[in-house]
């Protein structure tokens, strides 16, 4: 086990689906795996774009805060969406709920399995001066 590299697991975002961590913390930052818009608690994924990225983002602050970190300190974000056709859907939610200034991101249309949309995260940990 490398010291200088701890795992992070949150029960309150979803299980990973396969060999992968929800989040690993290493030096300053917190790398978070790319967050789907299940339900932890309930295992639900809505139909509605808007809903599903408002699950994601809450998914991945849930896995920010265990980590020491939080939205505000996020400065690289993917979004993967299954149709580019909800990108002005889930950008007016991304606006609502990451605070600015705005990380740097870049959006991709690609497949997804089930969903419309997934979100991987990088960010400072709070104490990271």
């Amino acid at each position: 086990m490398n010291p200088l590299k701890k795992t992070i697991t949150t029960k309150n975002a979803p299980n990973p689906a396969g060999p992968y961590s929800q989040a690993v913390v290493a030096d300053k930052f917190v790398f978070v795996a790319g967050q789907t818009p299940r339900d932890p608690q309930t295992g639900a994924v809505s139909d509605n774009i808007k809903e599903q990225t408002r699950q994601t983002i809450k998914n991945v602050e849930a896995i920010l805060i265990e980590s020491g970190s939080s939205l505000e300190n996020i400065v690289r974000v993917d979004v993967f969406l299954s149709d580019l056709e909800y990108f002005n859907e889930m950008n007016e939610v991304y606006k609502e709920m990451i605070p600015g200034p705005f990380p740097a991101r870049t959006t991709v249309g690609t497949m997804l399995r089930g969903i419309m949309v997934e979100i991987e995260v990088i960010a400072l940990i709070n104490d990271a001066r």
